[in-house]
C-alpha cells in the first residue's frame, strides 16, 4: 500500500498531486504556501484558540470523511522548535486526524508571535464563522486586554464596524445564565441586545426567563424592555429614591447574577442590613435552596 496515500487519504492526494512526501518537515523559518506533511503527534492545540466548545458529534462525522476522503483543506500551523508546531487555525481537523488514526495531517507554516497566533485564529474563526457570540466577545476582549488593541484597531483586523464589536462586547456584562443561553443558541443576538438595554441584572434575568418560557420573537422582547423601562419610569416618579452607594449596588448586582434573581440588598447608616432573595416558584425556590446548601 502507498503509505503517503494511507495517511493523507485519497483526496488530499489527488489535489496536491502527490507533490509532498511524509517526510518533508519545514524548518522554523517556512512561510504559508508551502505544504508539508507533519506527524499529529508532533502538532499541539493553540492556547489561544477563541473556539471552546467543540461538538463531538460532528467531530466524530468529520472523522468518518476524512476515513474515506481524506483532508481537502491543510491546517496551519507554526513551528515552535525541536520539531514541534503549534495550530494557528484547523484544530476540529486535527482533532477529527487523530480520531480518525492518522499519523500525518497536511499543514501550512507559518511564523507568528503569541499576538500574531490569537489574531490569526480570531480572524480565521470569524470569517468562516465558526464561532458563537459568546467566543466571538471573548476573542475581541482577548485582543483588546493581551493585545493591548483599541476597540478601532479590533473591528479592523476582524473586518467589522467598530459597533458591531461594541456590541458583542457587551454581552461579556450579561448574567452568566444567559452568556450560556447565548452560547448554546437557546436565544439570539437580537433577543441579547434587547436583554442588555435593561441595567438591573434582577430585571435582566427576569425577561430573560420570560423569553424562554414564552419562546418570544425579537421584537417581543424589545417591546418588553420597553414598556418595563416605561413602568420604572413611572414608578421613580412615585416613589420616593433609596439610594445604595455604587459599592453595594455592585455587591447587589453580584448577588442577582450569582443567584440568577432578584436580589435586594438594604444598608443602614450603622452598617446593619438585610438581603431579601426573590423566587418565582416551589421549583425556584427549591434551586436557590440547593444553592444556599439549606
Amino acid at each position: 500500500m502507498n503509505p503517503k496515500k494511507s495517511a493523507l487519504g485519497k483526496g488530499l492526494s489527488a489535489l496536491l498531486d502527490n507533490s509532498f512526501e511524509e517526510t518533508d518537515m519545514p524548518e522554523a523559518g517556512s512561510v504559508a504556501g508551502n505544504v508539508s506533511s507533519l506527524p499529529v503527534g508532533k502538532i499541539q492545540p493553540n492556547p489561544f484558540q477563541p473556539r471552546t466548545d467543540f461538538d463531538e458529534n460532528a467531530i466524530r462525522e468529520l472523522a468518518e470523511s476524512i476515513r474515506q476522503h481524506g483532508i481537502i483543506q491543510p491546517i496551519t500551523v507554526r513551528a515552535m522548535g525541536d520539531g514541534q508546531f503549534q495550530i494557528i487555525a484547523g484544530e476540529r481537523r486535527w482533532r477529527a486526524s487523530k480520531l480518525a488514526g492518522l499519523d500525518f495531517v497536511p499543514a501550512y507554516t507559518r511564523v507568528a508571535n503569541d499576538e500574531g497566533m490569537l489574531e490569526m485564529a480570531l480572524v480565521e474563526n470569524i470569517q468562516r464563522q465558526d464561532l458563537n457570540p459568546i467566543e466571538i466577545a471573548l476573542s475581541f476582549q482577548r485582543l483588546i486586554d493581551e493585545a493591548g488593541l483599541t476597540t478601532e484597531q479590533v473591528a479592523g483586523k476582524a473586518g467589522k464596524d467598530r459597533t458591531t464589536v461594541v456590541n458583542y462586547l457587551r454581552l461579556l456584562k450579561l448574567p452568566p445564565l444567559i452568556q450560556a443561553a447565548i452560547r448554546e443558541e437557546k436565544i439570539s443576538m437580537g433577543h441579547a441586545r434587547a436583554i442588555i438595554n435593561v441595567e438591573a441584572v434582577d430585571l435582566q434575568l427576569k425577561i430573560f426567563k420570560d423569553i424562554m418560557a414564552g419562546n418570544l420573537s425579537v421584537r417581543m422582547a424589545e417591546n418588553m424592555v420597553r414598556q418595563g423601562k416605561g413602568r420604572k419610569r413611572r414608578k421613580a416618579e412615585n416613589k420616593p429614591v433609596q439610594s445604595l452607594s455604587p459599592e453595594y449596588r455592585n455587591i447587589q448586582d453580584r448577588l442577582s447574577g450569582t443567584y440568577e434573581t432578584k436580589v435586594h440588598l438594604v444598608n443602614r447608616p450603622d452598617g446593619s442590613g438585610h438581603i431579601q432573595i426573590s423566587y418565582y416558584s416551589t421549583d425556584d425556590l427549591n434551586r436557590l435552596l440547593d444553592m444556599l446548601d439549606a
